[in-house]
């Protein structure tokens, strides 16, 4: 995944370069190649996607099992939609509506970005209200030796909020990995259904992003976003 979208990137940087067009074009053979592996790949991931809904039907909170079941459940049809763009991609049914199928595919990757991004705000909320109210009962106290500038804070200005929230997340890495994940993620499915068109620069940069956020929580589980 960070190969294609390191090719995307780097493509949609030289293809303006006249002397570089052997090399676009070279980059994006290297992308599409991983885009089909990728699909390949991802055959078996509606299984994983299935087994994960089940396990947050039984989160003790509502809201995060909602939004995480209502992902995770979404996120399978999609693996299903990209089953059948794999069929039309290899040949083995060539008579596949692929504009269509590629549209509900990408409407079901947005909603679960967002259902992802309803719970990752819902996280962040609890924590603001607990700090906030944690300022108002507390007389001349300030947090520990990491926020120390926190003393005090009252959200009653943009300002402050925004200190806020840059404190709350500087305290939790996962919730913030997890946000700048799906807000880089969310960004292709914006740009095909056209919601809110960028580019291929864009879109590759952010997927490289992800995509190193995504190798990071694998190599060091305790930076990944609990369930």
């Amino acid at each position: 995944r960070a190969t294609q979208y390191t090719c995307m990137f780097l493509s949609y940087l030289l293809e303006h370069k006249a002397d570089k067009k052997k090399l676009v074009m070279k980059l994006k053979q290297l992308e599409s190649g991983m885009s089909s592996g990728r699909k390949t790949f991802r055959l078996g991931n509606m299984v994983h996607a299935l087994v994960a809904a089940r396990r947050t039907t039984q989160l003790p909170d509502v809201v995060p099992r909602f939004c995480l079941t209502a992902s995770n459940l979404t996120r399978a049809l999609y693996f299903v939609c990209d089953a059948v763009l794999w069929l039309k991609s290899v040949g083995l049914q060539p008579d596949i509506d692929k504009p269509k199928w590629r549209n509900w595919a990408t409407k079901c990757y947005c909603f679960s970005l967002l259902m992802n991004l309803a719970r990752d705000w819902y996280e962040i909320s609890w924590r603001l209200e607990e700090a906030i109210q944690e300022e108002k009962t507390k007389e001349n106290s300030f947090w520990d030796q990491h926020n120390q500038e926190l003393n005090c804070v009252k959200c009653d200005s943009s300002h402050d909020f925004l200190l806020l929230l840059f404190q709350i997340l500087k305290r939790h890495p996962p919730l913030l990995l997890d946000l700048v994940k799906n807000l880089c993620d969310l960004s292709g499915p914006l740009d095909t259904l056209g919601i809110y068109k960028t580019n291929a620069g864009v879109i590759g940069f952010c997927g490289i992003l992800s995509s190193l956020v995504g190798i990071l929580t694998l190599a060091s589980p305790h930076l990944k976003l609990k369930q």
